[in-house]
């Protein structure tokens, strides 16, 4: 499987976990998600987007990463130029690196859709920033690696159907959840977490920076 990480411009913080999934995959930058190349010791092999918040200093500091440069006036963001230059390279793992946080919440949000998009078109799709990770739900069964007293949440896009959590705190079996409602947020990992949906389409978000107890 040819595997991705995609730099994009919210925030990152390193951590051991982060590390063990970047290994082995190829890298992209999207326009300002450079600057956490050093920090990760990543070296991408295209740096893209319209460059409109990269500084003289930071465009000096790659010199030997290829540019695709876009106008500013352009109908996607750099994200997705990023994603899509990947999906041209083959990719079938995306690992959205900066995907939550950032002056830009528009932008995170549009990367939590996209993820979701993503993942119908068959793909395997992470978003993370390192203490925080998003995981696409769909129709299916899917089991996690969080240490218990993780919280999570899962946040619906869509009415949820026959909604299923085992290994929770508070478990649920073959729930109907409202779109909109809060009953699916801060809960906590307590085993081996697995979550199962009939119908719907949602996003479970772990704060691997906060456990409980």
């Amino acid at each position: 499987m040819t595997e991705f990480a995609i730099l994009l411009g919210g925030d990152v913080t390193p951590t051991p976990r982060l590390a063990r999934q970047l290994e082995g995959r190829r890298t992209i930058a999207a326009d300002s998600g450079m600057r956490h190349a050093n920090q990760l010791d990543l070296t991408p092999e295209l740096w893209t987007g319209d460059f409109d918040s990269v500084g003289e200093t930071m465009r000096e500091s790659f010199p030997g990463v290829p540019r695709e440069v876009f106008p500013a006036e352009k109908d996607m963001t750099d994200g997705e130029i990023a994603v899509e230059a990947a999906l041209q390279r083959g990719a079938r793992s995306l690992l959205l690196l900066g995907a939550f946080g950032g002056p830009r919440p528009d932008h995170a949000f549009l990367h939590m859709a996209m993820a979701l998009r993503l993942a119908e078109q068959g793909l395997e799709v992470t978003l993370t920033s390192g203490e925080q990770e998003g995981v696409p739900l769909l129709p299916g069964q899917r089991a996690f690696d969080y240490a218990s007293g993780t919280l999570f949440s899962v946040v619906g896009f869509t009415p949820l159907s026959g909604l299923t959590l085992t290994g929770a705190k508070w478990p649920l079996d073959r729930h109907e959840v409202d779109f909109g409602s809060s009953l699916t947020l801060s809960n906590e990992v307590a085993g081996t977490l697995h979550a199962g949906l009939a119908q719907g389409r949602a996003l479970l978000i772990a704060n691997l920076g906060m456990e409980v107890g």
